[in-house]
């Protein structure tokens, strides 16, 4: 393994200059000149290490309205700068830390005090291991602050350790007191090296230090090369992790505040990853303090590269500790075909984001030569819940075209939010100059006028299997309002009603619990079969919805929510307006719908809806068909779209729900597309208030388009998953919560259910359809959108099937 890194780092030079001399060639040629990211900073020289590295390191804290650094001052040492944000410059304070050439240091800001731990570095790599040296101190300095000045306090610096090491790491645990560790190289090149991690504590305010020992687990001895970091996290937990790259494991060793430091039975230790190629050393770690439960986030480098030549295989990723389950879950940041090294990660808690930044080479060069070479530094961001990130490098935030050599990104120990913007910096080495990135970080607005909508990640609220089936011409009321997450006041709330087990014929009706029973249905069924419907409901004043099981037999229901619309008087466009259901259209009581014919009905300035509407939800109902078939609901005086509402069968009764725009007459057209009359019915359940919407959570219709048909490429596999793009097509820009979408499963295989959710999210043990062999059957689904802009749909069946999304409109999210 050593030599192949050897000959690939000898050989891939070769590539680079010949890739920076194509790119070079191009510019003169007349080629579009490179983009400038981020801003060039002081120039530096003397300093012995490049003066923003250490992967495990922070040089940068928040304080006082201000971001301040420490950065390598020329001729001097290292000084503690203020970042001038009205001149994008960092301002020399005058206090100098340490002038000693030849150290690096970790940064920790605790709220009153400024702790700086300051090392002298030797590295050792997997060709070259070099011993740690003896009478080479580390030390920590304390700096209290007042009217923007950091003084050195009394008793300053603090003896840490006595030898030199590569990397070296604080925290600090519930009594104040100050953690740090190391690894310490012992040995020579013949009797060999031996590598062993080392911590230390103080007594509180970071006085006091202990002999520093051997942290007391079974097996704290790696490579020569390998590092370890410390973070404090949870409730007075320490939590320390280094890499192994003899094991290849990344091990994660942790002790409750209060315990003996010094035993073995105060320390669990267990692996966070495991296996050949996926440890290297490259580790960052952080935490929130505020997170109750105690997650600690940690960005790491695999070996991947140097084992494999598959350019998709895992290079830098995300390790979060549950200290709830006690394991690690991974995310992958970059690929080794990406070609990027030296991770660093940001906790952005308001937006509920991590941050995550890497070197990478210049976005001007295609392909990479190795990982690890400077260029260009990244970021890419996930949700801190399920973190998922976009495929590629991310988005350069520093890149110099007249020098492609940034590397070394540092962050801070503290999590960022709308206050304190976001601040990372870096280093290139070799035109000798620091470099940041500086940005404003924006909160997603929330909806919060009456009538917006707010999706929830889909939750079961009622399953009767787990107590009673619902009986004949009875009631059933679940609870919808001040549970999930879900408000105390709700105007509506829209879940998708599945019925099982029917022993007989019937219908379901759904109304606000505590108001007066409607003449309408939601769900119509026969024996033995499961249907599913989604249903927009008012919600009652005890935040209950009432399901009225109108059949002479027992029946299951199961109610998985989706999301919920804001309490109040609705006014803005786009807002929705629930409305005591009411029949809008029922051709039994006149003629059938003709066979390739079509029927309207006033949808608008009618049962107190007002003439002018942007759309309505209704319940459709097609029953007594004569032929297969399905119906297609648009608006009256539009072209008629190429999509679907509701498919059926000869004899069948089957409902759903359509969300569909409203003509200029105020009329909805449905089409019958069969060579059989059928009758149809439309209950309202609401409107939305017209105009042009504007605020977070408002409803905007669009005009019904296909935007999936597996059809037209293979069938979703058996308990597979397909995806599809539901923001930036078809008139929907790229950021929405949520969309309103009608999903027809066709030639299924087996039975089976298919569960839709957010793209990059966590998979509910919810369902939106189901189905046996060979139906067709459709159902509205309203559901989040990802991140990435795209809906998962799984396939959670044995065999194969079809499916088809066809958009009937989107939420605004606020974000542009």
């Amino acid at each position: 393994m050593k030599m192949k890194r050897t000959v690939n780092w000898l050989s891939q030079i070769l590539v680079l200059a010949t890739i920076v001399a194509g790119t070079v060639l191009a510019a003169a040629n007349g080629a579009e000149a490179a983009t400038t990211y981020g801003h060039p900073s002081i120039s530096y020289s003397g300093a012995g290490k490049p003066p923003t590295s250490d992967k495990p390191q922070s040089k940068l804290w928040w304080n006082d309205g201000s971001w301040w650094a420490d950065m390598w001052t020329t001729g001097s040492g290292w000084h503690i700068y203020r970042l001038d944000r009205s001149s994008e410059t960092w301002v020399d304070t005058g206090v100098l830390i340490d002038s000693r050439t030849n150290t690096l240091a970790d940064t920790l800001w605790d709220g009153s005090h400024l702790y700086i731990a300051s090392h002298v570095v030797t590295v050792s790599n997997e060709n070259t291991p070099l011993p740690s040296i003896p009478g080479q101190y580390a030390y920590l300095y304390r700096y209290s602050y007042s009217g923007g000045q950091y003084t050195l306090d009394s008793g300053f610096p603090a003896l840490i350790a006595t030898n030199s090491s590569e990397s070296m790491t604080i925290a600090q645990d519930t009594t104040g007191a100050i953690w740090a560790t190391w690894t310490q190289v012992a040995g020579d090149p013949v009797a060999g090296f031996t590598n062993t991690v080392y911590v230390n504590k103080s007594a509180p305010g970071g006085t006091g230090w202990a002999t520093p020992y051997i942290i007391p687990v079974s097996n704290p001895n790696p490579a020569p090369d390998d590092i370890s970091a410390i973070v404090a996290y949870g409730t007075k937990k320490i939590g320390v992790m280094w890499s192994d790259q003899l094991t290849g494991s990344v091990w994660w060793a942790t002790r409750t505040d209060g315990t003996d430091p010094t035993a073995t039975s105060s320390w669990k230790v267990q692996t966070a990853t495991k296996g050949n190629g996926l440890a290297d050393d490259h580790l960052n770690l952080k935490s929130l303090q505020s997170d109750s439960s105690g997650r600690v986030f940690a960005a790491v480098k695999t070996s991947l590269d140097v084992t494999s030549t598959d350019p998709t295989l895992d290079q830098l990723v995300l390790l979060v500790f549950k200290p709830g389950t006690g394991s690690f879950s991974k995310s992958t940041i970059s690929l080794t075909g990406d070609c990027t090294s030296r991770p660093q990660i940001v906790l952005d808690p308001e937006n509920n984001l991590v941050h995550a930044f890497q070197t990478g080479p210049s976005s001007t060069v295609s392909g990479c030569a190795f990982d690890g070479v400077s260029g260009s530094i990244y970021e890419k961001t996930a949700s801190m819940d399920n973190p998922v990130f976009a495929a590629g490098r991310g988005k350069p935030i520093m890149e110099d075209p007249n020098s492609p050599n940034i590397n070394d990104v540092t962050t801070s120990k503290q999590p960022v939010s709308n206050k304190t913007g976001l601040v990372v910096m870096a280093s290139d080495d070799v035109a000798k100059r620091y470099w940041f990135a500086d940005r404003p970080l924006g909160v997603t607005p929330v909806p919060t006028a009456p009538g917006t909508f707010v999706p929830v990640t889909p939750i079961r609220l009622l399953d009767t299997r787990n107590t009673a089936p619902v009986g004949a011409f009875s009631t059933v009321s679940f609870q919808a309002a001040g549970v999930a997450g879900i408000p105390s006041k709700v105007s509506a709330v829209v879940f998708n009603l599945t019925v099982t087990q029917p022993q007989a014929y019937g219908h379901i009706i759904a109304y606000a619990s505590g108001t007066t029973r409607p003449t309408t249905s939601n769900e119509n069924f026969v024996p033995g079969q499961t249907v599913p419907n989604s249903v927009t409901v008012p919600v009652g004043a005890d935040g209950k919805v009432t399901l009225v099981n109108n059949s002479g037999g027992t029946t299951h229901l199961i109610a998985d929510i989706a999301g919920y619309y804001i309490a109040g008087t609705p006014a803005v466009p786009g807002a929705f307006v629930p409305v005591s259901p009411t029949r809008l259209l029922d051709t039994r009581n006149t003629a059938p719908a003709g066979a390739f014919s079509s029927v309207s009905f006033q949808a608008a300035g009618v049962a107190g809806i007002p003439a002018n509407v942007s759309a309505v939800v209704f319940n459709l109902t097609v029953t007594q068909p004569q032929s297969y078939g399905h119906i297609i609901a648009y608006a009256s005086g539009t072209t008629r779209p190429t999509t679907s509402n509701e498919n059926f069968v000869p004899g069948q009764t089957v409902p759903n729900s359509v969300t569909v725009p409203v003509g200029s007459d105020g009329k909805i057209t449905l089409v019958n597309n069969s060579n059989g009359t059928t009758h149809v019915i439309a209950d309202i359940g609401g409107y939305y208030i017209a105009g042009t919407p504007a605020v977070p959570g408002a409803f905007v219709p669009v005009s019904p388009t296909r935007l999936l048909d597996t059809r037209n490429t293979a069938p979703a596999g058996a308990f597979s998953s397909v995806s599809f793009q539901a923001a930036g097509v078809a008139g929907i820009p790229l950021k929405v919560s949520a969309i309103v979408f009608n999903l027809t499963v066709t030639q299924p295989q087996s039975y089976g259910h298919i569960t839709a959710y957010a793209s990059g999210t966590t998979r509910p043990s919810t369902s939106n359809e189901n189905f046996v062999p060979g139906q067709t059957v459709p159902n509205s689904v309203t559901v989040p959108v990802g991140s990435d802009g795209k809906i998962v749909l799984v396939n959670n069946s044995s065999g194969t099937t079809h499916l088809i999304a066809d958009v009937a409109g989107y939420f605004l999210s606020g974000t542009p």
